[in-house]
Order: structure tokens, then C-alpha cells, then sequence
């Protein structure tokens, strides 16, 4: 894919609170992108809103939502939406994206729950998808999620996602390890579902850690580095794909910046071994 394929280029990081204080002296220059919750710094003020003016003001920024509830029963808050779009417009966000699952009804849940594998739900979350992008007035990804049931189930995954995707023209957040997280829970291919996503609606990826609670039921938490089977699984989605812009998920048990920095450049070195097409883009530092 051409740079212009893609909102961001390089090699990202989540954004936390708790990381202001790092990040007062120095950028770390490995970090192309950043990524916020926008949940988290809606209506935030005083020094942590002052500091993300800042930060937005010299670096690409994403957003990656947390509660619309895309799958969910309620109606989309619509509210909400705007909100969103004058944040994304004060802050300059270059792209947005949300989870493929639901995670209110009546009230928050506090969790990701899985939509049914079905045709219907193909047909209402697509809807819901374009009525967000018509009032954001921008394409936004969905991220395929990692999930421990499959309720009235109708559809394998894989083409569950695809079904979406298509009906609504929307793009795709590939989180790399959530598909691991998934074949081992449910027991498939992670390699033939990564190769059979749609390459061009692809915008960035994520890549995480877990816990693994059994031999056979790994829990995403975000919250662990990343293991040596997603680092393969990653380089598999750059060799079958090519080169697209990554970012380093770490929600819980954060270590000092130092420590991440080192799993960015992790993927920068990734990134640097599989960019070996024309039209391929990296910028590092």
C-alpha cells in the first residue's frame, strides 16, 4: 500500500495520564503517533488538558473509542457523536476507531460483549456504522475483538468481520493480538484468518499483551508485553500486507516509558526488515 493508504505512518503509542510526567522533558523520538481514548479527556481541563493541547498541537494523534456501543441494543448516542467530532476538531485527530462488540444497554457494562456471528447482525451493526460516519462526517475503523462466547452464532468469524466491513465501507483497526488471543481460545488458523482480511481497508494495527489463564483460554488485558507468537503473527500481517503503521497497546500494569520504548522499537525493527516495496513508508524519529 502507498503512504497515503493510511492516517498515521511509523510505529504509535497509547497515551495515559499517568505518562504526562515522561513525557514533560523529552518525546521520545521512536514515537511517531500517539493514541488517546477520547472517554478519557472529553472535558478535561487544568494541567492534563493544557498537556494534551501540547502534545496534539506537534504530534499526529488517534483516537480509539471506548463506549459507543457500536453492537449494542440502545440507540447510538448521538450526543456523544458530537461531542466527538468537535474534540476530534480542537485536537486535530487524524482518524478514529472503535471496537466491533457492544458494551452498554440500559447503562454501561463495563466490558466488551461479543455480537452474534449472524446475518442480522451484519445488516444492524452496518447501519450503525454508516449513521456514525455520516454524523462524524469521516470514515472510521472497527477493530476486530477478542471475545470468550459466541452467541447465536450463525457465521464464522472471519466472515462475520469481512460482512461488516463490506456493508458499511468501513475500514478495518487489525489488532494482531487479538487474533491470537482467539485462535487459541477457539481453536483456528491465526495465519488463514490474517490472510484473509481485506488488505485495503486496513489503516493501522494494534499489538498487545495478555494473560494466559490456561493452557487453553488466554484473557486480553493489555496489561503484559507482548508475547514472541504475536511478534510473529505481526510480522506475518507485514509480509502478507506490507509495512503498515503499528501501535504499542499497554492499558494496565504500565512499566516505566524506558521499558515500552523498547517493544516500539521492537516494531520499528519489524517494520525496517519487511520495508522493502516501493510504495512501502517508514519514518522513524
Amino acid at each position: 500500500m502507498s503512504r497515503n493508504h493510511y492516517p498515521v505512518h511509523g510505529v504509535g503509542l497509547g497515551l495515559r495520564r499517568s505518562m504526562i510526567g515522561s513525557l514533560a522533558d523529552q518525546i521520545p523520538q521512536q514515537v511517531n503517533f500517539w493514541e488517546v481514548a477520547p472517554e478519557n479527556w472529553l472535558g478535561v481541563g487544568g494541567r492534563y488538558g493544557k498537556r494534551l493541547r501540547e502534545l496534539t498541537e506537534q504530534f499526529p494523534f488517534i483516537c480509539h473509542g471506548l463506549s459507543l456501543s457500536i453492537g449494542g441494543p440502545s440507540p447510538l448516542d448521538e450526543a456523544f457523536l458530537h461531542r466527538l467530532k468537535r474534540f476530534f476538531k480542537e485536537h486535530r485527530i487524524c482518524y478514529y476507531s472503535e471496537h466491533l462488540s457492544y458494551c452498554s444497554d440500559d447503562g454501561h457494562l463495563y466490558d466488551l460483549m461479543p455480537i452474534p456471528f449472524a446475518e442480522e447482525a451484519v445488516h444492524y451493526v452496518a447501519n450503525r456504522i454508516r449513521y456514525v460516519q455520516d454524523i462524524l462526517e469521516r470514515r472510521i475503523a472497527v477493530e476486530n475483538v477478542s471475545y470468550y462466547a459466541t452467541p447465536g452464532q450463525q457465521m464464522e468469524e472471519i466472515d462475520f468481520l469481512n460482512a461488516v466491513l463490506q456493508e458499511a465501507d468501513c475500514d478495518l483497526l487489525l489488532d494482531v493480538n487479538n487474533i491470537y488471543v482467539n485462535s487459541i481460545n477457539h481453536r483456528y488458523d491465526a495465519e488463514a484468518f490474517l490472510r484473509e482480511l481485506p488488505a485495503e481497508r486496513i489503516r493501522y494495527i494494534h499489538v498487545a499483551g495478555h494473560y494466559q489463564e490456561a493452557e487453553d483460554l488466554i484473557v486480553d488485558t493489555h496489561g503484559a508485553d507482548v508475547i514472541d507468537p504475536v511478534w510473529r503473527l505481526l510480522e506475518k500481517a507485514y509480509q502478507h500486507f506490507g509495512v503498515i503503521p503499528t501501535l504499542l497497546e499497554r492499558d494496565f500494569n504500565l512499566p516505566p516509558l524506558i521499558e515500552m520504548l523498547q517493544e516500539v522499537d521492537i516494531i520499528h525493527a519489524l517494520q525496517s526488515k519487511w520495508l522493502t516495496q516501493p510504495g512501502d513508508y517508514l519514518q522513524h524519529g
